[in-house]
């Protein structure tokens, strides 16, 4: 992938994080994603930073949903 995709990516998941955050109405845990400070703005940084900071995001997002809230989807087609 390249950089230019990848800040797209993480631009992308920075507005899911945001939807996300207003269904809940529950911050999303986001400290190893804030401790890094990279931000989908921050075009000045490698692109190894804007992946980890990816990595970081949907960890964040998919840590924020409760394991009651998933359920089972039959692997059957109509």
């Amino acid at each position: 992938m390249k950089k230019q995709e990848l800040i797209h990516l993480h631009g992308l998941l920075a507005e899911v994080h945001t939807q996300v955050e207003s269904w809940d109405e529950n911050e999303v845990p986001l400290e190893a994603y804030n401790e890094l400070g990279v931000r989908p703005t921050s075009i000045h940084k490698s692109k190894t930073d804007h992946k980890d900071a990816v990595f970081r995001l949907i960890t964040g997002i998919t840590g924020s949903f409760d394991e009651e809230e998933q359920t089972r989807v039959a692997a059957t087609a109509d």
